[in-house]
């Protein structure tokens, strides 16, 4: 095929994407283009990062709760991963599967200090002894980590470690790496430093895990190179980004989105404002979207991001 040739095909390949994407932003009879676009991207999505905290005695701290579930069952998600950073969230999935039907609906346990710490007997627990299975993803240490509580204002209380002084993992958590394996759990890699994630992950891998996910890779004491975010993909794990900051400090992690490849990673909790909180209101999920279309990113890699991956992570059926 001769150059002419080829630059009339690839014309006409333009014409009709932008017509394709114009369609697409074009809302349907009695809705805005926002509301049309966020029911485009939150239907059938999974949000693998659903923080259900209670306020604590001063009242302060409250993250989602039950409304904000039906919420997102309203908003067209197909489900959520409920996580407590101090409580497990397998039985509170069970229940909320009798009170929310017809919604996907997963726990798990972060191993921090009120959760045992690293406690393979939870683990084994919370992949056995539920009904239906609804306790799915263990995280490790999340706000307990050593370079959490030493850079704190008490650095002297204790905090979790998941590697000894020799720098390798501890017994304990190769044991939970082997309940998960067993179990077919998914492993995320909580608040620890990210060359002890992947240290995890490298041991993961050997011992069969087959999902696993970076935890925010680029926030808190966790945060990633994009060669380690690389790494950690090689290795099979999914790169946690989080809707809420992603067009942060110049738009770092769109960048790492696209560098890292939108096939490696996940987005995950979809709020839109936090005081007061709203959870994937459309004008928010509308300019989430805009941008990220700006910054390269197609819808459909944003669908493998809040889709494809999590229903993948979860052994979800294709939709």
């Amino acid at each position: 095929m001769n150059f002419q040739w080829t630059s009339r095909i690839l014309g006409v390949v333009a014409v009709v994407a932008l017509v394709a994407a114009a369609v697409l932003v074009k809302p349907v009879a009695g809705q805005s283009a926002a509301e049309t676009e966020t029911n485009r991207l939150l239907k059938g999505a999974v949000d693998m990062h659903f923080h259900m905290d209670p306020p604590g005695p001063s009242g302060r701290g409250i993250q989602a709760d039950i409304a904000q579930v039906r919420i997102a069952k309203g908003r067209g998600l197909r489900g959520l991963v409920l996580k407590h950073h101090n409580e497990p969230t397998g039985a509170l999935a069970y229940h909320l599967r009798l009170e929310v039907p017809n919604f996907e609906l997963f726990g798990g346990t972060v191993m921090n200090l009120p959760n045992g710490g690293i406690n393979p007997a939870m683990v084994e627990f919370m992949a056995t002894q539920i009904k239906g299975n609804p306790g799915r993803v263990v995280w490790m240490p999340a706000g307990d980590t050593e370079a959490e509580i030493k850079g704190s204002s008490n650095p002297s209380r204790p905090f979790v470690a998941v590697t000894g002084k020799d720098g390798q993992l501890l017994p304990g958590v190769k044991e939970i790496i082997a309940t998960i394996a067993k179990n077919n759990l998914i492993l995320a890699s909580g608040h620890i430093l990210a060359t002890e994630a992947l240290l995890l992950f490298t041991e993961a891998r050997k011992a069969g895990v087959k999902h696993m996910i970076a935890t925010h890779a680029m926030d808190l004491t966790g945060k990633m190179t994009i060669p380690q975010m690389k790494e950690a993909a090689a290795l099979g794990a999914i790169i946690e980004f989080d809707f809420r900051n992603i067009f942060d400090d110049n738009a770092v992690r769109a960048d790492a989105i696209r560098a890292v490849g939108p096939e490696h990673c996940l987005i995950s909790e979809f709020w839109t404002k936090n005081n007061p909180r709203e959870y994937g209101a459309p004008e928010g999920t509308y300019a989430f979207i805009t941008n990220m279309r700006k910054k390269g990113i197609t819808d459909r890699e944003l669908d493998m991001m809040v889709k494809d991956n999590p229903a993948k992570l979860l052994d979800l059926p294709a939709q």
